[in-house]
């Protein structure tokens, strides 16, 4: 156990943890999300991308994302070049066949003032799983609500609409569905002990390994607070490795890249690692963000600061 944690008086007995959160609940439902997302994918094709068109994906904080994960895995399968915006800032001026829009609430501002700031005419595609809302009148939609969510935190319908896409791209994703489930059998505590009381963790990864790592770094500070960052692995060597050191870890999502972990060695933080799909792995960090609230006495349904959805004043 680190030290810090306890003499902070933040670690509960197991008698005075709370019971299942809505987060618990709804990273549980995942592999059953992913599997549905091929019938979603199937039955709105007519709605998603197809090879050869140029796309721009958009979203804000966890989707945005989303955006850039199938940004990487479209350009990757070379179905033709995909961009991905945050919501608040999508250049001008540039020609697009179509536009991908996630957002969970669908009364984002940013995400609705760029809906009405994109070229008319253009198609443009609408991932959201909250019916009734201002997104869903801009655009083509697909709606996912069996997947919304009532913890603030975004785990399954994020997950889930990437899923979407990347069935929408020809991938199999049976064995990453296979993958997630072997995840949630393990007993956390035990899987998860070498980074459960880590000062601080930094996410690495490639390509959408990368766009995956942005996001359990923000899922930690949203949950429990927690120290973290993210780079690109081939980054994390220019610098942001002066941070490791022991009782810190570095969470690598994705295959290594050489010498990677003979440089974790040396700096005597963990590297945490594991050959799996980083989708899949995305769920081991989702179940290190319970743990680690729990055992901090917080609430990951109603994270500090944050709501459901950011609506700014007009």
């Amino acid at each position: 156990m680190n030290d810090h944690w306890a003499q902070a008086g933040l670690v509960l007995s197991s008698a005075e943890k709370p019971s299942a959160t809505h987060l618990s609940i709804e990273i549980a439902s995942q592999p059953d999300n992913w599997a549905g997302a091929r019938i979603v994918a199937e039955t709105h094709r007519a709605l998603l991308p197809v090879s050869g068109e140029n796309v721009a994906a958009i979203g804000c904080g966890t989707s945005l994302f989303m955006a850039r994960a199938y940004a990487a895995l479209r350009e990757r399968s070379g179905q033709g070049l995909t961009d991905a915006w945050p919501a608040g800032q999508v250049p001008s001026g540039r020609h697009y066949d179509r536009y991908v829009v996630i957002c969970r609430s669908g009364t984002t501002t940013e995400v609705i003032d760029a809906l009405r700031a994109l070229p008319a005419g253009t198609p443009r595609t609408i991932i959201c799983s909250s019916p009734g809302t201002p997104v869903l009148a801009l655009g083509d939609s697909i709606l996912i609500d069996d997947v919304d969510e009532r913890s603030v935190v975004q785990t399954r319908f994020a997950t889930t609409a990437l899923a979407i896409l990347r069935w929408s791209l020809g991938e199999d994703l049976t064995p990453v569905i296979a993958q997630a489930r072997a995840v949630l059998a393990e007993d956390p505590a035990t899987a998860l002990g070498a980074v459960r009381y880590a000062d601080q963790i930094t996410f690495t990864g490639m390509g959408f390994a990368a766009a995956l790592g942005e996001e359990a770094a923000l899922k930690l500070r949203e949950s429990c607070q927690s120290w973290t960052e993210s780079y690109l692995s081939t980054e994390y060597r220019h610098g942001p490795i002066s941070i490791a050191a022991p009782g810190r870890a570095v969470w690598a999502l994705g295959p290594l890249l050489p010498g990677f972990a003979a440089d974790i060695a040396a700096t005597g933080a963990h590297l945490e690692h594991r050959e799996i799909d980083p989708m899949a792995d995305l769920v081991r960090l989702h179940r290190l963000c319970v743990l680690r609230a729990a055992d901090l006495g917080l609430d990951p349904d109603h994270p500090r600061s944050l709501t459901r959805s950011v609506v700014l004043d007009s």
